[in-house]
């Protein structure tokens, strides 16, 4: 019998990206997509027909209790990538991180103690670590919160060990570093960068360029969430998935620039810069959990690896259909 899915933040960066490998894998899938007036499927309107077709698309939100319940009754397993994510827009509206960050996930959790669900799979983030107190890091490394996005993910992953102990709930946690590649917004510095470079800005704008972050492309990403499917050692941990190889965004605009063959020229711009107290320097992981637990393995895991996922992220870029989605001349919280 072909088990059955749901994705919640499936419309998003990595979690379409998981639809993509798991609708190939031949599972059934449920998508939990935002509502809005336009139905707008987010960057599942950009998948294949064959995959738009084939998958039950929900239009809602993890905070709605009632939907929740309703839409995970016939699953066996559960993707949660639903979230809040961006860092400055976190400063301004807590709440509403409080709200679908750990809410949402608390309502989701409430549906796994009577049901028939098999893995519950609640995605974190390295943020969670703040500035490494010692590097690597592993997955014993103490929790900092330094912005309130990284408070409201670290509630909702304690939330996750706390149910996993006390009702017994097939649980796991993964923990990705900084995720890259095709469809990422530009709350991150790698889309920025590039869409900035493609066109032909004479200056990028950028903010902290001497932070240290482990990149991972996303489709190490995906490979580490479905090696998760079927895998009991996986539950009730915590696990990082990352290189353990960490470049400064100094380096990676470097990289852009040899492999756009466009001089890159960097402006500071004030309104990007993290409060000082809140600026996580340096990221890196230790990646042997996952390794023994998932016998998982990232494959773009080098210089040589993560220039070719720049690569793989600058051609679909270039593509006009794909930056044309982009609004890059604009800074958004």
């Amino acid at each position: 019998m072909t088990k059955k899915i749901l994705i919640t933040g499936a419309a998003g960066f990595i979690g379409s990206h998981l639809v993509e490998r798991l609708f190939k894998d031949g599972y059934d899938l449920k998508l939990l997509l935002p509502y809005n007036v336009d139905n707008s499927w987010g960057w599942i309107d950009t998948l294949d027909n064959e995959i738009k077709n084939n998958v039950e698309i929900i239009c809602g939100d993890v905070c709605d209790q009632d939907l929740v319940r309703k839409i995970t009754k016939d699953v066996n397993i559960i993707f949660h990538l639903a979230a809040l994510i961006s860092i400055p827009y976190s400063y301004v509206s807590p709440r509403s991180y409080i709200s679908t960050n750990v809410i949402g996930t608390l309502n989701l959790l409430e549906t796994l103690k009577n049901s028939q669900i098999e893995l519950f799979v609640n995605t974190s983030t390295s943020e969670v670590y703040g500035s490494a107190q010692y590097s690597p890091i592993d997955e014993s490394h103490p929790l900092n919160a330094q912005s309130p996005y990284a408070a409201t993910k670290i509630s909702a992953d304690q939330l996750c060990l706390s149910y996993y102990r006390s009702f017994d709930l097939p649980i796991s946690i993964i923990r990705p570093f900084n995720t890259f590649g095709p469809r990422q917004s530009l709350r991150a510095a790698i889309p920025t960068i590039i869409s900035q470079a493609l066109e032909k800005k004479t200056k990028i704008k950028m903010g902290n360029i001497s932070t240290k972050r482990d990149f991972s492309y996303v489709t190490d990403t995906v490979s580490g969430f479905k090696h998760c499917i079927g895998n009991e050692k996986c539950l009730g941990e915590t696990i990082n998935l990352g290189t353990g190889i960490a470049f400064t965004i100094e380096d990676t605009i470097k990289y852009i620039s040899e492999l756009t063959n466009i001089d890159i020229i960097v402006e500071v711009d004030k309104n990007r810069l993290r409060p000082e107290k809140s600026e996580v320097n340096h990221l890196l992981s230790k990646n042997q959990k996952a390794k023994e637990i998932l016998n998982w393995k990232p494959e773009f895991s080098n210089e040589k690896g993560f220039k070719l996922g720049l690569q793989k992220t600058i051609d679909w870029f270039k593509k006009p259909e794909n930056l044309k989605l982009y609004k890059s001349n604009i800074y958004n919280l």
